[in-house]
């Protein structure tokens, strides 16, 4: 398996060779988005390759969102696709390195991005990152895939130990509401700091 650093994520995204990419925000991210009322909450998108979860967050008035991606390819493009404001904070680099602290963090497609190798790594740098009684959310691929990755997979009970070693997990069920593509094979899991 090749390194998977910046040099690998920029010329993935330069060939568009992002199968990922669904051209809408996910709909259980933008349901569950639909739930949180207060606008001011501060969200992370790591790894977040394209622009469609912070574009919805934006239509609906939330006013601090970080962008996270390794490839300046990626960011480069997000920037040229959302309109300029305030609201929207870019973070091009590794984010083992990023520094912070947020209410919220919105997981797509960004921990099956990632080596396994790095998937202590990946819950220790949340737990860092989450702001007290902060919220980590999104979804994970609910199979191991056949070929190596990216993406990796991995199944439920993989999840409920590694997460539950430092976040309280609030739900980790299969997703109701993906795409059709990923039905049945996607969870969406809810977890807070400890």
């Amino acid at each position: 398996m090749s390194i998977l650093d910046e040099q690998y994520w920029n010329e993935r995204h330069e060939k568009a060779d992002t199968p990922w990419k669904i051209d809408v925000a996910s709909p259980a991210l933008t349901q569950y988005i639909d739930q949180i009322e207060d606008r001011t909450k501060s969200i992370l998108i790591p790894g977040a390759g394209h622009y469609f979860e912070a574009a919805y967050l934006l239509e609906k008035g939330f006013t601090d969102i970080t962008i996270c991606d390794i490839s300046h390819f990626a960011i480069e493009k997000i920037k040229s696709a959302l309109p300029e404001s305030p609201a929207i904070k870019y973070y091009t680099g590794d984010f083992f390195e990023l520094e912070g602290s947020f209410d919220l963090i919105l997981e797509q497609t960004f921990f099956c991005a990632l080596n396994p190798d790095l998937r202590s790594q990946y819950l220790d740098k949340m737990v860092e990152l989450l702001s007290q009684n902060g919220t980590l959310a999104g979804l994970l691929f609910a199979s191991h895939f056949k070929k190596d990755g990216p993406p990796f997979g991995g199944d439920i009970e993989e999840y409920k130990t590694l997460f539950g070693k430092k976040l309280y997990i609030l739900s980790i069920d299969m997703c109701y509401n993906s795409i059709v593509p990923r039905q049945g094979n996607e969870l969406f899991f809810i977890c807070k700091k400890i």
